[in-house]
């Protein structure tokens, strides 16, 4: 095993790493792009790595593009649409509210927040204002669904991509009055070691048909966008309890501490597997899709950055 992390040089040790195998965690340096950097560079070297491709990790990280996908698709997805600048803003006029603002390209719920959440196009140009003044990026504007929200672990590749056991957005473990979203506060601010939010419920108490529901929504927009290997998934329900997709993550999360909310292990320890397994199947996964046969002992790369 050689670590490396994605900075300064990176593409020079990587070369002289000679590895069979790059297992990527970069989320890369900045822009609409940053997560497709090291993949794009491993493909420019002929290093085969795990997870999704330059093309995908790109489209996945941009909200906006991954909808219009879905959308092209038939797959549900909130109605949205796009502020990109401050000549945009007039487009929040004569829309349906309520609406919930995102900056569109950022990762970990930057800019995600109860302020989001807007009822008049007045509150939606103040608060578009602030988004694209801090975040430097356009602004996602999609209907505010009010269901229940979960999150989808996915395995595998084509028509062996499964499901790991589904979780749930408990909100109501959130403070009082806050809106029911995952946003920044639910986890940097409140979510602390000393106190933990018991806001993960894996496996989702529902309806067996519900869940057969949210994971085939969720494989099929995992394959939409060409996603490989693994990736979580956002979905959430609307009125009438139809699961949309809100967002797709092609390289999730995956602190080891279970304290830390942290979806993905927690997902995979459901399903039975520790952390060193849920990591070896991922491997094994890729190593199969790119060499075409099971496992043997390739030499492995694991970077982040």
């Amino acid at each position: 095993m050689v670590l490396l992390e994605a900075i300064g040089d990176f593409p020079r040790r990587l070369a002289e790493a000679r590895v069979d195998l790059l297992f990527n965690m970069a989320e890369g340096r900045a822009g609409p792009s940053r997560e497709a950097q090291v993949p794009a560079i491993a493909e420019f070297l002929g290093v085969p790595y795990t997870a999704s491709d330059p093309l995908t990790l790109a489209i996945a990280l941009h909200k906006g593009r991954t909808k219009e996908i879905l959308r092209q698709r038939g797959l549900p997805t909130p109605p949205f649409l796009l502020v990109e600048s401050f000549a945009d803003l007039s487009r929040l006029d004569g829309v349906e509210y309520p609406l919930f603002l995102k900056p569109v390209w950022e990762g970990s719920s930057k800019g995600i927040g109860g302020a989001n959440r807007v009822e008049s196009s007045r509150a939606a140009k103040a608060r578009a204002e602030h988004l694209l003044a801090t975040y430097r990026q356009p602004v996602l504007a999609e209907w505010y669904l009010p269901g229940d929200e979960f999150t989808v672990a996915v395995l595998g590749n084509d028509g062996d991509a499964r499901c790991l056991p589904l979780i749930r957005y408990r909100f109501e473990t959130l403070p009082h009055g806050a809106l029911p979203i995952m946003g920044f506060e639910a986890k940097w601010v409140w979510d602390t070691p000393e106190a933990s939010l018991e806001v993960l419920e894996c496996p989702a108490d529902i309806a067996p048909e519900l869940l057969e529901r949210i994971q085939a929504t969720a494989l099929a927009a995992y394959r939409a966008i060409g996603c490989r290997d693994w990736a979580r998934l956002d979905v959430r329900l609307d009125a009438q309890g139809v699961p949309n997709v809100l967002e797709i993550n092609p390289l999730p999360g995956i602190i080891p501490d279970p304290a830390a909310n942290s979806c993905f292990p927690l997902a995979a320890a459901a399903a039975g597997l520790s952390y060193a397994e849920m990591i070896h199947t991922v491997v094994r996964i890729a190593w199969r899709r790119v060499a075409g046969r099971e496992l043997a002992v390739p030499t492995l790369a694991g970077v982040a950055g």
